[in-house]
């Protein structure tokens, strides 16, 4: 397994984490990502690191904390062979303080996790959403005192804007907090909107991606074909309202190219999928996950590879789509690319 720098950071990170949304799943979404108990989290742990997966990703709000409690049972007594990544910031509960990121709701989130997760620290805590309400500086002063107590390695965000990253990293800078060292992003053949801002950002104020679902949303897993019916056995059915939206002929463009490299690297269709983003600007690890033995040593077979580059130009030209203002306007103009080298 490679190990890659996490941002602007010391942290060493494997390039493929496992994603543990489907450790004891309820609810209409995380039900059907997967109901996996401590016993069978056990085997995938020690596959994952067999394999050298060493980093897993969870959150709070993954089946009301099941996914934290699951992930830290199984982890006993392998608990410093291991990172542990998790979120906080979407509702939790009915409560005023049951959601966003202030100082309240911070304290209470985290020491809840390290609880549910039977650890005395957590790796890297990530912000699950921009909190509006709460001052940016009441943030980042919260999470310092957690670094300073020794709950919290590194810090990060998921689904922030570019400017609300930013604008972050400039207060930390300014008054001394902990910077923001990773963005836990959507990033995929299917999505690739992240390279637009957040991939140049990223660049320039080191910090290092760590993409969910690499597989659009499990639409590249390779069961839905053109002019065919999704399959029955398809967990889509019930989760893809939850997801990003996905036009079916760009899906189907996508696919096509897929099927193509497939055939030609003799790999499957989700490890080219993987293998693709791994090979881009800024991703520090790509968070794969699995109901079952099966389909983790599927996903771990994307690593120790590489496509050609003529491989890569052809997923990149079936998956590309213009991109929107500002981004777009000036590429037809002689100069632009003095000015905005491509992101390759």
């Amino acid at each position: 397994m490679e190990y890659r720098q996490l941002g602007a950071s010391g942290l060493r990170v494997p390039a493929l984490s496992f994603g543990t949304g489907t450790f004891g799943g309820s609810g209409p979404l995380f039900g059907a990502w997967g109901t996996t108990d401590v016993t069978e989290a056990k085997r995938l742990i020690d596959i994952c690191i067999e394999a050298g997966v060493t980093l897993f990703d969870s959150a709070d709000v993954y089946s009301d904390g099941a996914s934290e409690a699951v992930l830290g049972e199984a982890l006993k007594g392998r608990r410093n062979e291991v990172l542990i990544s998790t979120k906080t910031a979407l509702p939790m509960g009915e409560g005023s303080n049951d959601w966003g990121t202030s100082r309240a709701r911070l304290i209470g989130s985290v020491d809840a996790a390290l609880r549910r997760l039977q650890s005395d620290h957590i790796d890297l805590l990530q912000l699950h959403a921009f909190d509006a309400s709460t001052p940016i500086e009441e943030v980042l002063a919260t999470l310092g005192d957690f670094v300073q107590a020794g709950k919290l390695r590194y810090v990060g965000v998921s689904n922030f804007s570019g400017w609300q990253v930013m604008k972050s990293l400039a207060i930390a800078e300014k008054n001394g907090h902990p910077r923001y060292v990773a963005h836990q992003v959507y990033y995929s053949l299917l999505g690739r909107d992240y390279e637009w801002e957040l991939m140049p950002l990223g660049l320039d104020q080191a910090v290092g991606a760590l993409v969910w679902s690499p597989l659009g949303w499990g639409r590249l897993t390779g069961k839905i074909r053109r002019g065919q019916p999704m399959p029955a056995s398809s967990r889509l059915h019930d989760t893809a309202s939850f997801g990003p939206p996905v036009d079916e002929e760009h899906l189907f463009r996508v696919m096509d190219a897929l099927d193509a490299v497939a055939e030609e690297t003799g790999k499957s269709v989700p490890q080219v999928a993987l293998n693709w983003l791994l090979a881009r600007p800024t991703v520090s690890s790509v968070i794969i996950g699995a109901r079952n033995e099966e389909q983790l040593r599927q996903n771990l077979g994307a690593v120790g590879w590489s496509l050609t580059p003529e491989q890569v130009a052809k997923l990149d030209a079936a998956s590309m789509v213009t991109a929107p203002y500002p981004y777009f306007p000036y590429r037809r103009q002689e100069g632009f690319a003095r000015l905005n080298p491509p992101v390759v």
